[in-house]
């Protein structure tokens, strides 16, 4: 791979539709809406757009129970609505990337109702099913990553199915070549309607083990427990050794159609072994997107280094996509610092992002420093938190509705009720309030991002770590270097060169707290 692919180095932006705009009132946003805040998403100078999934869904799981992989759900619009939006995406200069969930479907989908109808029609190895064991029992002890057995007894076959999430999305059985031709044609409709790139969803639960070989008990690291999933190491319901198989054939297709974009997400505490495979050489994936950062709750010294030293850019590697924030986690500058330094952080942690190696994917109203949202428990939509309140945050509080307009009834989202509640404090972060003013967090963003497509250095230069302290992390991008204070109190170091880069007043001999800068040696 040569260094000149549009999406090496690329600044990637998130779109969560339900929560972006709403464009027909129903409190819900949708395609038109996003549609008509792209010149938004234009003006940060990103380089593309993640759209969630907007596929006809029963919304179990808000889309990732897929019942119709090649239309649009009602909620979102049309395939009209999406073709005007990739249109005037690529007017704009945006590339557009779609979700592609592979590992499972809805309950609801056509292959599924066919496939559980008997065991000897078309579609009966479509799925992962199983008899049960002597007693009656499921066939192993694998549990769902939302809490309970991960197999449904399904009377009408007399089998368990697999279901590594909700009940309602029973896994693909990709053991199935006709399963592999299917996915593959999807991704064939959408490319050829005119997408750039698939983020590939929880792909490393794709495959299963073939002998369903029961999981070993996880050891006790100290961290809270709250699904029984947490017990067991996912030997055999993560990372098969025959997906990167389903990435070759993927990657020859995506071919054909010039330079596009592929991303794993790899579900993980500890991925990185699984996102090397996946991305290495030229005939896999372009990139993997783990949760290095996501899960943290902390952002250290110690947690950059350690990212940082796994992809040292060696022949052969693969790429690495980071990010901060997602719909998955909750709000980064509620996680990781109290509310009296949130501002500085957030601009220091912008900085950070955009000068890592890799590609940094930004979450909607992330350039807004959007908080978490407390969600009450009558208003939580989200089926994990639900099944584990109050035991974790859940997802719904970083799902909140995009605001734009701070003087506008329901922040410019809607004209209804929106689908989860506004943040309390997410007027005064609105779009319009952040865009007349030149210190915003919302302009800084935009400043850095155009300060990192214009430096070589940064799109796709080397990174080594340096100095990885109690609160001082100072790395080099090529020659640039870049020092950070993590910390709320002032560091004195010794640096030397033009200033490419700063923020909350950090310069070449002082950091304030949560600070930074990169510079640039004389000569």
């Amino acid at each position: 791979m040569n260094e000149h692919e549009w999406w090496r180095g690329a600044v990637v932006y998130q779109i969560y539709p339900r929560s972006f705009a709403d464009s027909n009132g129903d409190g819900i946003g949708d395609l038109a809406g996003i549609t008509a805040h792209l010149e938004h998403v234009a003006s940060l100078g990103v380089d593309a757009v993640w759209l969630s999934p907007f596929f006809t869904s029963p919304m179990k799981d808000f889309g990732y129970d897929v019942s119709d992989y090649r239309d649009v759900d009602p909620l979102f619009g049309s395939l009209a609505d999406f073709d005007a939006l990739i249109a005037r995406a690529h007017e704009l200069g945006l590339k557009i990337i779609i979700d592609q969930v592979y590992s499972h479907t809805s309950d609801q989908h056509d292959w599924f109702r066919a496939s559980r109808a008997s065991r000897t029609n078309a579609k009966a190895d479509w799925y992962v099913w199983a008899d049960p064991k002597a007693d009656g029992s499921p066939p192993n002890n694998w549990q769902s990553v939302f809490g309970g057995p991960a197999w449904q007894w399904d009377g009408r076959r007399g089998q368990y199915y697999l279901h590594n999430f909700l009940v309602e999305q029973p896994d693909l059985n990709f053991h199935n070549p006709e399963v592999i031709d299917a996915s593959l044609e999807t991704a064939r409709f959408w490319l050829d309607r005119g997408v750039d790139g698939f983020r590939l969803d929880a792909i490393n639960f794709a495959v299963h083990d073939a002998q369903l070989r029961d999981n070993p008990p996880a050891p006790d690291t100290g961290r809270i427990r709250t699904r029984p999933s947490d017990y067991q190491l996912p030997t055999y319901t993560r990372n098969q050794p025959e997906l990167p198989a389903f990435f070759e054939k993927l990657r020859a297709l995506i071919d054909g159609y010039g330079e596009r974009f592929t991303v794993a997400e790899v579900v993980g505490r500890s991925p990185e072994r699984e996102m090397h495979d996946y991305t290495r050489g030229s005939t896999r994936l372009s990139s993997a997107y783990g949760f290095n950062f996501l899960y943290a709750d902390r952002l250290t010294p110690a947690l950059v280094r350690d990212a940082a030293a796994k992809w040292p850019g060696e022949p052969g590697e693969g790429w690495p996509s980071w990010a901060f924030e997602n719909h998955d986690a909750p709000r980064a500058v509620s996680r990781w610092i109290g509310q009296e330094h949130r501002a500085a952080f957030a601009r220091m942690k912008m900085l950070l992002l955009l000068s890592l190696r890799g590609n940094p994917f930004l979450y909607q109203g992330e350039e807004l420093g959007l908080t978490q949202v407390e969600i009450g428990f009558e208003d939580l939509q989200d089926p994990e938190a639900i099944a584990t309140w109050p035991l974790t945050l859940g997802r719904d509080g970083a799902r909140t509705p995009m605001p734009w307009r701070a003087d506008a009834p329901l922040v410019g989202f809607s004209i209804a009720k929106p689908w989860l509640p506004i943040g309390p404090d997410h007027a005064a972060l609105a779009v319009d309030r952040q865009d007349g003013d030149p210190h915003s967090l919302l302009n800084l963003a935009r400043r850095l991002i155009a300060i990192r497509r214009a430096t070589p250095e940064l799109v796709t230069g080397r990174m080594w770590v340096e100095r990885a302290e109690e609160a001082l992390l100072v790395f080099r991008r090529e020659g640039l270097a870049c020092a950070f204070n993590l910390g709320p109190e002032p560091i004195e170091w010794e640096g030397a060169g033009e200033i490419v880069a700063t923020v909350n007043g950090a310069n070449s001999a002082r950091l304030p707290g949560w600070s930074g800068l990169i510079l640039r040696p004389a000569g």
